[in-house]
């Protein structure tokens, strides 16, 4: 709830100022690839968030006219909301908006009150509206915004005119930092993917510097990974023996997230003496490890990471490989990391894995790739010392950028709550 509000504000239920419903059952046999927009929970956030969606379902024609005659379909002004999976997100209907919804998995606002329906969709972006939305002692099944939830939520009420000039003032401001997010997201993106085209130049070109114009073959060779690497795969770790804590973790794919090592992601672990038994399987400070297996037509996996030092003992399980370097005399663990991570043999990589629906890398396979490799260990050095000092850089304009949206994110929040006590 709000801490404050002006004396002339009311708390009233959302049931009180405007009709919430959901919309006629339409059965799967009557989904069409093309009509009328048919739209689930997942495109109404979409639309939430992007004010578009790539729509994939329909319904004919016919049957959007015949169930708009006896149950409506929304109209401009009126919001719907997503009411399963990721809840509460609010989409306020366009003018040229023709559509229809899946019944539960969508709430439709309408029928307004003495309340601006503008009013309400920023309603739904503040902590005040998301916290009950999420809050499960309302009496809701988890996951779901039922209509007896929606309609109890709690809101603070001015008068009408009060409302639009709120509106009027977040519109304004929103737009602003709208434009200052775009901005740092272009940055932030254009720090990400100046670094990558570094990378991929040195490994594409063969070259130790960033002219390449001095790649010369009798510096760099192809050669299969085969011949740089072996691979040793995790081990099939029993979910029955997990335990809820202890100082032996599972390092799962799902703690390679983007090329990171995540331990708190998902975290697993296993009994503390089971470690003598798999000596064999424990991870150490700078051990590469690579991501074997994810979703078909996506690139979750061909994850690399360099282990950093930790103060849990880390087992390495299935359907990830330890990369092991065959002779180090010839061969800088770092560069070769590098390698791993260019979209030059990533590209290479995601053609060689099979499956329909997961998507599998085989380390014998992968031993076939063939890559630029530099004949001498001083100019691995040379190149991961270049790409180390970029690296760094890009890091902290990462940093930079990152800090500005996120100070743009709380900025927004900080607006909302005072829109919302009076203070605006």
């Amino acid at each position: 709830m709000t801490k404050q509000i002006p004396k002339y504000w009311q708390m009233k239920k959302l049931g009180e100022v405007c009709d919430i419903k959901s919309s006629k059952r339409v059965h799967k046999v009557d989904w069409r690839e093309k009509g009328v927009p048919f739209y689930r929970a997942r495109e109404i956030v979409k639309l939430a968030e992007n004010g578009f969606v790539n729509n994939v379902l329909f319904i004919s024609k016919n049957l959007f006219e015949e169930f708009t005659k006896l149950n409506g379909s929304p109209k401009e002004g009126d919001i719907v909301v997503s009411a399963v999976g990721t809840l509460g997100r609010c989409y306020r209907v366009k003018k040229e908006d023709k559509f229809y919804f899946k019944d539960a998995s969508v709430l439709w606002f309408d029928n307004f009150k003495n309340i601006n329906s503008k009013y309400v969709e920023y309603l739904f972006l503040s902590e005040l509206v998301k916290k009950q939305v999420m809050n499960k002692s309302m009496g809701a099944t988890v996951g779901t915004l039922t209509i007896t939830r929606a309609k109890n939520i709690q809101i603070p009420l001015p008068p009408l005119p009060e409302q639009i000039r709120i509106t009027k003032i977040l519109d304004e401001t929103f737009g602003k930092l709208e434009i200052a997010k775009k901005n740092a997201e272009k940055n932030l993106k254009n720090a990400k993917e100046l670094f990558e085209s570094y990378l991929q130049g040195v490994f594409e070109n063969g070259g130790d510097d960033f002219s390449f114009s001095k790649a010369t073959e009798d510096r760099w060779e192809k050669k299969t990974l085969g011949e740089v690497i072996d691979f040793f795969n995790g081990y099939a770790f029993k979910s029955k023996n997990f335990v809820k804590e202890s100082n032996t973790q599972i390092i799962r794919m799902g703690n390679l997230y983007q090329n990171k090592l995540d331990l708190n992601r998902h975290a697993v672990f296993y009994p503390d003496n089971i470690s003598n038994k798999l000596k064999n399987y424990i991870l150490i400070e700078d051990d590469l490890i690579i991501s074997l297996t994810g979703t078909t037509d996506k690139e979750d996996y061909g994850y690399t990471v360099q282990v950093p030092l930790s103060n849990k003992t880390l087992l390495l399980n299935q359907r990830i490989a330890k990369i092991i370097v065959l002779d180090k005399e010839k061969t800088l663990k770092d560069f070769l990391l590098y390698l791993l991570l260019s979209r030059t043999f990533l590209d290479k990589l995601y053609k060689t894995a099979n499956g329909t629906r997961q998507a599998n890398l085989s380390t014998v396979t992968m031993k076939g790739i063939l890559v630029n490799f530099p004949k001498s260990l001083q100019t691995q050095q040379k190149i991961v010392k270049k790409l180390d000092y970029l690296s760094t850089n890009t890091k902290k304009l990462e940093k930079i950028y990152q800090q500005k949206l996120d100070d743009l994110d709380e900025l927004k929040k900080s607006l909302l709550q005072k829109a919302f006590e009076g203070k605006l």
